[in-house]
């Protein structure tokens, strides 16, 4: 199933204090590459096709800015216009061009709980895409916790597109594309940011990719393990300023004979918490990181 609206999830945009220091971790460690620089803001891409994957804008305090979904023309960037407040979303920025590295034509909007979102066409795509061992492709999924879930999951189907892959105890599944799941929506008592998760080629990319950041001094918070909804591999790790990464490979690819899941399809046996029971507890720092950063309030990108 494909959405009529958004064809996909491009790139999240944070601030953080220090953006010299963030795109080190990035580069040398996380090993994404730069793609563009403007006076305020760097732009980090994968070894896929997508311009950026991640921006770094400087900030007073750790926040996210925006999610950027691509969209398939200016068609459906025009419809979201329409479609967004509709759903009790607002329009930030009328469609028209985009003047930041990567250019194209987009919208700006929030969802009802606050969330700056953003869908763009026609983007600059980088000629030589590759799957590289060891390093990021693109992006899997972010993740973000809501205080009201389904009243968010009813925005992200109605005004977007999206629709629910799985529902768990505490998560709403949801995809645009073929993948499993591009947003997922925490149940919480904050909207804060979840967790950004970067696609690996393979498990051993997942697995190396852990061994890398353990050299560099960043403990694995969660895994490796195997998720339940989606199927894929994971290892979670804190990056600068306390955002929460994923490495991640193999994501479940679906259509729309694709079952939906309920609580009671995802039910691990006690002690267990991923499909090769071998993945201990997320961390206690893990869990506070995803209650630490909020949304930009106002439009800064």
């Amino acid at each position: 199933m494909t959405s009529p609206l958004v064809s996909g999830l491009r790139s999240v945009e944070i601030g953080v204090p220090d953006v010299a220091a963030a795109e080190k971790f990035y580069t040398d460690t996380w090993l994404l590459t730069v793609a563009a620089r403007s006076a305020n803001t760097v732009y980090l891409r994968g070894t896929g096709a997508a311009h950026h994957l991640l921006s770094l804008t400087r900030t007073e305090q750790p926040e996210l800015l925006a999610v950027t979904l691509n969209s398939p023309s200016r068609k459906e960037v025009d419809a979201l216009a329409q479609s967004v407040p509709a759903h009790g979303g607002s329009i930030l920025r009328a469609p028209g061009a985009i003047t930041e590295p990567g250019g194209g034509y987009g919208i700006t909007f929030k969802d009802p709980q606050g969330r700056i979102l953003r869908a763009v066409c026609e983007d600059a795509r980088h000629a030589d895409a590759a799957v590289v061992r060891e390093r990021p492709e693109r992006l899997a999924h972010v993740v973000m916790n809501s205080h009201d879930t389904p009243a968010a999951q009813a925005f992200y189907e109605k005004a977007l597109g999206f629709k629910l892959s799985d529902r768990t105890r505490i998560m709403a599944f949801m995809r645009c594309n073929t993948d499993h799941h591009n947003i997922a929506l925490a149940d919480a008592d904050n909207d804060c940011l979840n967790h950004i998760a970067f696609v690996m080629p393979d498990l051993d990319s997942v697995m190396k990719g852990g061994g890398r950041m353990k050299d560099a001094g960043h403990a694995i918070q969660w895994g490796p393990g195997r998720h339940g909804p989606g199927n894929n591999l994971f290892n979670y790790f804190l990056g600068p300023f306390d955002f929460a990464i994923e490495y991640t490979a193999e994501v479940s690819q679906v259509d729309d004979s694709y079952r939906t899941g309920m609580p009671d399809d995802w039910k691990w046996p006690p002690g267990r918490i991923d499909h090769w029971g071998i993945s201990a507890m997320p961390s206690a720092e893990l869990k506070a990181a995803q209650r630490k950063i909020g949304f930009a309030a106002t439009l800064k990108i």
